[in-house]
Order: C-alpha cells, then structure tokens, then sequence
C-alpha cells in the first residue's frame, strides 16, 4: 500500500458523510489506533469544532474505541491548541480533534494527537493505513469501552491563558475587534479579552453547525477589516474555526502579514527577557526579509523548514526555539502550546502592543518585505503535480536559478497537496534575478504541462 494513501501532514481530510470522512472509515480509524496506540491506558479523548458533522464522526469514533475495550472521555467543542497543550495530562494514550480547521461546513477532518500533545510520525500513520485497509478487527464480547464526558480541558486552557498575562486588566484600554470564525473560540476568546480588561467587539461568534468560516475568520477577513475602521479600534483579530491559525489587522484595517508578527514576537519576547536568545523557526516559503531581520536585527538564530505546521513544530522541539511559524497564519509560541495557538498569540500581541505604547500601524512594518515572484500554475489533474514538479528537468533547473540568486535569494518549487497546482516562489534582494529564475521556472513548467495535454 502507498504510504499516506489518506492521512496527510495534518490527518485525514474530506468532505463529512463521504469516505474517507464517512462514519464508516471513522470506525476503522478508531479500532485500528485502539490495537497499535491504545495499548497502555486503554483510554482516548475525543474534542470537535462546531460542524454540524462532527456529533457523526464522534459518535463514529467512539463505537470503533469502545468496541475495542478503550474508554472515550469527550472534550466537546474545544480549540485544537486546548487539546495540543493538555493532551500529556489526561492519562490517554492519545487525544483526537474532529476538524477540518479553515475549510468550509461541508468538509471535516480528524487530527490525530499523541500522548505528549505532538502529532504522530508519518511511518505511524503508514502503519494505520495499513490496518484500515485490511478491515479485519476482532472484538471480545468481555471487553467494552465506556464513554464519559468532561469539561477539564477548556477549563485549564482558560486559565492557562489567563495566567500569561500579569496584572488583573493588563488589556484596559485597547479596543479590539475579534471575529472567531463561528467556530471553537467563539464563546471563550471574547470572554476571556474582555476578563483582561479589553474592550472588545465579536464578530461571527453564533455557530450553527453550517456558518463556520462562512465569510468570516481567517480565510475571509473582509468583515473584520471592515469592522475595526468602524469601530476605530485598535487591532483587529481573526481566528480559524479550530483556532490555531490567526490574521491579524492595524488600526486602518490594513493586514499585517504573519512573517511581521513573528518578528514582533520574536523581538518582544526577546526584550522581556522570555526568549533568551532563542531561534526562529519559519518554512521555506517566508519572505527572506524574515530571515535577514532575525539575524540581523534581531541577533537571533534563524532555521527553515518544510512547508507545514508540523516541520516547524519539530524544529522547534529540535533546536529549542520559542517563536515559529508560517505565512498561512499558524503560529507558535513554544513556551505556550504545542501547536498553532490563535488565542495564545493574540494574547501576548496585545501584551505586546500595549507596552510599544504605539499603534500598530506606527509599529509595522519591522522590517521590508524582499522581491516575491510567486505564481501557482495550474495543472489538468493532481496526477501531473508531482512527476511535474519532482523531475529531473525543472529539479535541474531549480538547482541552476539557486545557484544564480546565490545569497541574494531562495527559490521554491512546492508542489500542493491538495490542488492540482505548483507554486512557483522566489524571493530575494535582487528583483532582477528574482524575476528571470521565477520566470524561467513558470515557463518550463507550463511547457511540460501542455506538453501532456
């Protein structure tokens, strides 16, 4: 079997009540993470956003665990943070999240989480894979899981997040504009904003199992822009419908990319003695300014990684560093979550900001963004992507452009895994170069692509 047949860096993804995000599949799942992962504490913890499919697919879930002898505790509907940062004390062998994050009702997913609040390997997944396909489980009559439901870990999550913050209202006096996707954050980020001393205006915060992200949250942020010049705030936020990724705006409504705020970050943690000299973790598709910025600036190390929250995450664990992140809006704060964490930044952002005693739009940009060519071009089907973007021709060529930016650039050719799109990403200091080894890319690409047709 082909290794990662459904789970991709981010678990299993589908459209809900079709395989293989069907009830069926879901079953499958559980019996088989029961036999090769339940093996210590016979005992998993279940978490959704707000989806109208995610009751199915717990109920899915849950049938597969308990039938083969694992007890469920169900979290409800808890930000994936929650569950990343607190799966290690629950006494589980592992913790599931049923989402499909930014993506619309229609679609679910289910992520699967480790003891130790990490994701699992790709040779675990392998291994899982194979076990669902072979769909030959065996159940003991004598040995029943049983199911119970606790509200722990949305309660430790608040106060862990009201912890990070010093003084009973450190955000008095910021005006802020939150739109929470109509998913996890809903009620708890107002809620806890407005506790810090926040003066705070939510938007998209009445889920209905089929409004999340529905032009709102981070992936449709017009709303939200709209919404701080309205209401002359001081920043507006937008979250993800499972909360770990976040966009974030000025005062003017004007967005402030996610390679701006890890700098911010990076540096105010470093001025509040938090950071201590630790690197920077982003992927290979951030903006070189980032990278220049870190190190020269900043002082701090600076490493790239793959594409995804995952490589950061375990570079991060790798090389100790505190601030990570990537320009999709997943960021990281080590010292706060396990994984992308839209509350736990916001939080200290706004910290943040309060003590610059600037607005944000005199504070941003920390440093200019370096020339981009950046083009997606797209293929007749999936199955051209990779054979495209992996062979020897435009891998050769590749090689040629990097060597010609030399240290005034990097080039990118990441093949999507969900589209059937290349990205073609060069960026650097000389906008010339950038220009001819972009171009030069794009074209060979779309010349091997009508070559097919």
């Amino acid at each position: 079997m082909a290794k990662n047949k459904w789970f991709g860096t981010d678990g299993v993804r589908g459209v809900a009540n079709v395989f293989p995000m069907n009830a069926d599949f879901a079953f499958r799942l559980a019996a088989a993470a029961a036999q090769l992962i339940c093996t210590k504490e016979k005992k998993v913890a279940i978490a959704r956003d707000t989806r109208v499919s995610g009751d199915m697919l717990e109920a899915a879930l849950s049938a597969g665990f308990m039938s083969a002898g694992v007890d469920i505790v169900s979290l409800g509907v808890v930000p994936t943070p929650a569950v990343t940062a607190l799966a290690s004390g629950l006494g589980v062998d592992m913790a599931l999240m049923i989402t499909a994050s930014h993506n619309p009702y229609q679609d679910n997913g289910i992520k699967l989480i480790a003891a130790d609040g990490n994701k699992f390997s790709d040779e675990m997944t392998a291994r899982l894979e194979a076990l669902i396909e072979q769909n030959s489980f065996v159940f003991d009559a004598e040995k029943i899981g049983c199911r119970s439901c606790s509200d722990e870990v949305l309660n430790r999550y608040k106060q862990i997040a009201l912890s990070t913050a010093k003084g009973g209202k450190p955000l008095q006096g910021l005006k802020i504009v939150l739109d929470c996707a109509n998913g996890c954050f809903s009620e708890i980020m107002p809620q806890l904003f407005a506790e810090l001393g926040a003066d705070v205006k939510a938007i998209a915060c009445a889920p209905d199992g089929y409004n999340i992200n529905r032009d709102c949250g981070s992936q449709h942020v017009e709303k939200m822009l709209a919404e701080v010049r309205k209401q002359n705030a001081d920043l507006g936020i937008a979250v993800d419908g499972d909360g770990d990724r976040i966009k974030v705006c000025d005062e003017k409504g004007e967005l402030v990319r996610s390679e701006q705020l890890i700098a911010f970050l990076a540096q105010y943690l470093e001025q509040k003695g938090e950071n201590r000299g630790r690197p920077v973790v982003s992927t290979i598709l951030s903006n070189t300014g980032l990278e220049k910025f870190v190190r020269g600036t900043l002082g701090l190390g600076y490493y790239s990684t793959p594409v995804g929250e995952r490589p950061v995450v375990e570079k991060m664990r790798e090389t100790g560093g505190a601030v990570g992140g990537e320009e999709s809006g997943h960021i990281v704060l080590s010292d706060y979550s396990r994984s992308g964490d839209a509350l736990m930044v916001s939080l200290v952002l706004a910290e943040g900001l309060k003590a610059a005693g600037k607005k944000m739009s005199e504070i941003f940009p920390l440093f200019e963004f370096e020339h981009l060519f950046f083009e997606n071009p797209r293929l007749k089907s999936r199955e051209q992507v990779k054979p495209i973007a992996l062979s020897a021709e435009v891998q050769a060529l590749l090689e040629e452009c990097r060597r010609d930016l030399g240290e005034t650039g990097r080039a990118v050719i990441h093949p999507s895994g969900t589209e059937p799109l290349i990205r073609v990403w060069v960026c650097g200091s000389d906008a010339a170069r950038v220009d001819e080894a972009g171009s030069r890319l794009l074209a060979l690409i779309e010349k091997m692509r009508d070559a097919q047709s």
